[in-house]
């Protein structure tokens, strides 16, 4: 999966956020995630940042996320000024994820290695997720190409209003719906 982010600035007029920091990170094919489901807490795989280019985007290869119990497919994203603050949660200006097509999940999931993600994805709707429920997603839903033999090429332009004042704190105990780590849900094989 390829993932392409265009961060832009609200309050310059929706022009691009030129060298925001942008931390991803989203759950393995068995619905884990490293630093924070067990059995991979040492762990620090499927988590990257990029730093905007002048178009505000930034871009990740990584591997198409599953789907846990209770949440929607999604990728989770912080967007911070520079790449000086990403290592301080406060000064995150934003927090988002982005999800991911129905279309797209099922075909995705049909594959051996997503064993659970069909059966999960079966008992959630993006429309009453947690996170995506309040507008079914609607500023959140990814544009999706391609097709799961050839991979797929996601695409969101997020908007970040920079005149706030950064309100992020520590991340929760085990991950949580929006925040950072992990997704406060079980992973489609069970537990690690």
């Amino acid at each position: 999966m390829a993932l392409t982010l265009t961060i832009l600035d609200m309050a310059g007029g929706d022009v691009p956020f030129a060298g925001a920091a942008v931390y991803v990170w989203h759950c393995d094919a068995a619905g884990g995630y490293s630093m924070y489901s067990d059995g991979i807490t040492e762990e620090t795989y499927l988590r990257g940042v990029q730093v905007a280019g002048d178009d505000g985007t930034v871009s990740f290869t990584s591997v198409f996320p599953a789907c846990y119990s209770g949440r929607w497919p999604h990728i989770h994203f912080e967007v911070y000024p520079t790449v000086d603050d990403i290592t301080d949660a406060t000064k995150a200006v934003a927090t988002s994820q982005a999800a991911l097509p129905e279309d797209a999940c099922t075909a995705v999931y049909a594959l051996p290695e997503y064993a659970g993600s069909t059966a999960n994805l079966a008992q959630v709707a993006l429309d009453s997720d947690n996170v995506f429920g309040d507008d079914g997603g609607e500023l959140q839903l990814g544009t999706v190409t391609g097709d799961a033999t050839a991979g797929y090429r996601v695409a969101l332009t997020a908007r970040v209003d920079t005149a706030t004042t950064p309100t992020a704190g520590s991340a929760p105990s085990g991950g949580g719906g929006g925040g950072m780590g992990g997704p406060g849900g079980t992973p489609p094989g069970g537990d690690r």
